[in-house]
């Protein structure tokens, strides 16, 4: 999404809703934030880490929470353990733009950059070997099964998963600097007032291994 580049600089994103006068300008630059997501999912190599510099934050809302997954697969009973072991998901930047800011579609361009790609739906950490389920709102549907069914069993799963005792919510002080471990997180950031709130956030992903 080169549209959120810093002056053509591709690793760092920039997420403002400051218009050329560094107004607010009544627009969320990505909705598609809000949600649960973990960075770089539809890559075939999803982000490590993510750096985030907070540098303008609102008095009221956009701070980030995140979700750890790693003790979310662990409440999961056995048989849907079992259920879900080997399925593999389809993450797809494309579905969830379209979902979130259907008004500012990919360019073809940018499709072709960042095809949908295919992850097992469990993947284990490569340093601490613990198990969490990888989903989050690129995920679209299941690979191998018919197409509404899959979307279906990712929305049940990602009710099922969900326990608010393992949401840490992060709230910015200007000039904060945090990361996290997107192999086992998923974040989302909180609404604020875009037409009379000033947020700008600069961010680094760095990418990590396909997952196992």
């Amino acid at each position: 999404m080169n549209q959120y580049h810093v002056n053509g600089h591709p690793e760092v994103y920039y997420l403002s809703n400051l218009d050329d006068e560094g107004n607010p300008n009544g627009k969320h630059p990505d909705r598609g934030t809000m949600f649960w997501h973990t960075d770089g999912s539809w890559r075939d190599r999803p982000g490590l880490a993510t750096i985030m510099v907070a540098e303008m934050i609102p008095k009221k809302g956009g701070e980030t929470h995140f979700y750890c997954t790693e003790a979310a697969y662990e409440t999961l009973d056995e048989h849907t353990k079992a259920k879900v072991q080997d399925l593999r998901v389809v993450h797809n930047l494309d579905f969830s733009r379209n979902r979130r800011h259907g008004e500012q579609p990919m360019t073809e361009s940018q499709k072709k950059e960042a095809p949908p790609v295919i992850h097992p739906m469990v993947r284990t950490h490569p340093v601490s070997g613990r198990k969490s389920l990888f989903l989050g709102d690129h995920a679209e549907t299941i690979e191998g099964m018919n197409y509404d069914e899959g979307r279906q069993l990712i929305k049940n799963l990602s009710i099922q998963m969900f326990r608010p005792e393992f949401v840490y919510a992060h709230v910015y002080v200007p000039g904060d600097i945090i990361a996290w471990d997107n192999r086992r997180t998923l974040h989302k950031s909180t609404p604020y007032n875009v037409a009379t709130e000033r947020r700008v956030i600069r961010r680094t992903t760095i990418l990590g291994d396909p997952p196992l």
